[in-house]
């Protein structure tokens, strides 16, 4: 693997800069627009400035979506749940459903009925709510 020299490196990074400042206009416009061609005329809101915008894009991102770098935590827990869940699998977990769909089509709707009357025969026990 060959070693970027400084100037790589310098001009990646100013590269980087531009592109986020890039996308920080357009979202600022891109949001400026939308909320001046809906809110004021469904809600009677106030119309925006590209200012006002930038600043709503920012507090929504940290109110909802957070400034992380890629989510890696959640990719570890999600792969060590998926992990987990497959070893639990493979240890035959799973094998008491084999025959779910034949019980199902001899018994499953008689079960389902003996259910329903038994919530219907609690629901009525309990009297009318008030």
């Amino acid at each position: 693997m060959r070693r970027k020299s400084l100037g790589e490196i310098v001009g990646w990074i100013i590269l980087g800069v531009i592109a986020v400042a890039g996308f920080a206009i357009l979202f600022g416009f891109i949001i400026m627009w939308l909320w001046n061609a809906l809110m004021p005329g469904i809600f009677g809101l106030t119309a925006l400035t590209y200012w006002q915008a930038v600043g709503l894009f920012i507090l929504l991102k940290i109110l909802f979506g957070g400034f992380g770098g890629g989510g890696g935590g959640k990719r570890r827990h999600s792969s060590r749940h998926s992990r987990s869940f497959c070893e639990n699998r493979s240890k035959g977990d799973f094998s008491r459903w084999k025959n779910y769909a034949k019980f199902w089509e001899e018994e499953g709707s008689q079960a389902y009925e003996k259910y329903q009357a038994r919530l219907n025969k609690e629901t009525n026990e309990e009297g009318p709510e008030a």
